[in-house]
C-alpha cells in the first residue's frame, strides 16, 4: 500500500518527503521566455529535465517556423518526467487591438468592442478569434481578457483601448464573453489584472514602476472586483495579480505578493478556486522586493499559483525554480500548500488534454 501511494503521488507529480525531484513540481509553477525567434537549446534540456512548467511569447519570438518551435517544445514536455498526459503550457498575450503579439484577430481592442454595434456578439467572436489565432501557432494559453474597469478617459489602462468600459457590468459581461467563447475552443483564458488596474493614472505602469492605487475597499469590491464574479462564473481557467499596492487590504506588498489580496479576498471573500498567476516578476514596480527568485517565493508564499518569468532570459526561469527547490528545503515554502497548489494546476492543464 505504501508503495502504490508512493507510485500515485509521484504520478501526480508531487513532491513527498521521499521524492527525488522537487525541482519538477516547482518547475510546473514557472513559465519561462527567450529572446528572438530560436530557443536556445538550454531552454529545451530543462523542458526535457521537467523543470518548465510553461513558456510565454512575444513578438520578437514569432516568425514562420514558430509552430515547428512550439511543436518541439510539446513533444521534449512529453518524454520528460514532469509530463502527465497534459501539454506544457504556451502562452501569449493576445487581447486585441494594440496588444496582440500575433499578427492575426482579434483586431479590435476591448475598447472598440465595448463601443460596438452589438459589442455581446463581437466580445464573443473576439473571444472566438483570438483562439483560433493561438491554435493557429500550436498555443494553448491566452493572457486575455483583461478586466479593468478604467476610470479615466486616457488613463494607463485605456490609453492602449484594453479595457471594455469604464461601467463594471459592462465588462463583467463583454469578458465573460469574450472567456467562455475562448475556452470553448478549448485555449485557456486569463482574467486580468486582480483585484483591478482601471484607477492607475497614465503612465502608471507597474512593469517600469510602483504604483499604488489607494480606493477605499468598498470601491474596489463594488467596482473593480465586480468583473470578477462574472469571470468565475465562466470558469475562467486563470486569474492575474496586479503588481501595484492597494492600501484597503494590504499597503506594504503588490497584491501578487499579498496574502490579504491573493488568500483572503480572491480565494475566500469571491471563492475562486482556479489557477492564480502572476504578472511578470522582472517588473520594474518590483525593484524593493528583492532578485526574481526572491519575489517568486514571495508571490508563493502569498498563494499565487504560476510565476511568470517574462524577462526573455532562461536563466531567469532557472532562478526562480532554484529558489522555490530552496526555500522547500528550508521549510521557506509549505509542501503542503506547494501539493494543493498543484493539483490546482495540473486540474487547469486537464482541460486541454
Amino acid at each position: 500500500m505504501k508503495r502504490t501511494t508512493f507510485y500515485f503521488a509521484s504520478l501526480l507529480g508531487l513532491a513527498t518527503a521521499r521524492s527525488p525531484r522537487p525541482a519538477v513540481q516547482v518547475g510546473q509553477h514557472v513559465i519561462f521566455s527567450y529572446p528572438g525567434a530560436t530557443p536556445p537549446e538550454h531552454l529545451f534540456h530543462l523542458i526535457s529535465e521537467g523543470k518548465v512548467g510553461g513558456i510565454i511569447l512575444f513578438g520578437e519570438n514569432v516568425d514562420d517556423n514558430l509552430p515547428n518551435v512550439i511543436e518541439r517544445f510539446l513533444t521534449t514536455y512529453e518524454e520528460s518526467p514532469a509530463y502527465l498526459g497534459t501539454p506544457l503550457l504556451i502562452m501569449t498575450d493576445q487581447e486585441g487591438g494594440t496588444v496582440r503579439r500575433l499578427p492575426g484577430a482579434p483586431e479590435q481592442s476591448a475598447k472598440e468592442v465595448g463601443a460596438s454595434e452589438d459589442p455581446v456578439a463581437l466580445a464573443a467572436e473576439t473571444g472566438e478569434q483570438a483562439a483560433a489565432e493561438l491554435i493557429k501557432y500550436n498555443m494553448n494559453t491566452n493572457l486575455a481578457p483583461v478586466l479593468d474597469v478604467y476610470r479615466e478617459a486616457g488613463n494607463f489602462i485605456d490609453e492602449f483601448g484594453r479595457s471594455y468600459s469604464n461601467d463594471s457590468a459592462v465588462v463583467a459581461e463583454l469578458s465573460s464573453q469574450f472567456i467562455a467563447h475562448q475556452e470553448g475552443a478549448n485555449v485557456l483564458a486569463t482574467a486580468k489584472h486582480f483585484p483591478g488596474l482601471g484607477a492607475a493614472s497614465a503612465g502608471a505602469n507597474t512593469d517600469e514602476t510602483p504604483v499604488t492605487i489607494d480606493l477605499p475597499l468598498e470601491a474596489i469590491r463594488s467596482i473593480d472586483e465586480l468583473p470578477y464574479y462574472d469571470a468565475i462564473a465562466a470558469d475562467v481557467a486563470m486569474i492575474m495579480t496586479s503588481w501595484a499596492i492597494y492600501p484597503a487590504l494590504d499597503a506594504e506588498r503588490p497584491a501578487g505578493m499579498s496574502e490579504a489580496w491573493v488568500k483572503d479576498e480572491l480565494r475566500g471573500r469571491l471563492g475562486y478556486k482556479g489557477v492564480i498567476i502572476t504578472d511578470a516578476i522582472e517588473a520594474g514596480s518590483l525593484k524593493a522586493f528583492g532578485n526574481d527568485g526572491e519575489r517568486g517565493l514571495l508571490a508563493k508564499q502569498a498563494g499565487v499559483d504560476i510565476l511568470l518569468a517574462s524577462g526573455r532570459n532562461v536563466t531567469q526561469g532557472e532562478a526562480v525554480v532554484d529558489a522555490l527547490v530552496a526555500a522547500l528545503a528550508s521549510g521557506g515554502l509549505s509542501q503542503e500548500e506547494l501539493d494543493a497548489s498543484s493539483e490546482r494546476v495540473q486540474r487547469v492543464r486537464e482541460r486541454l488534454a
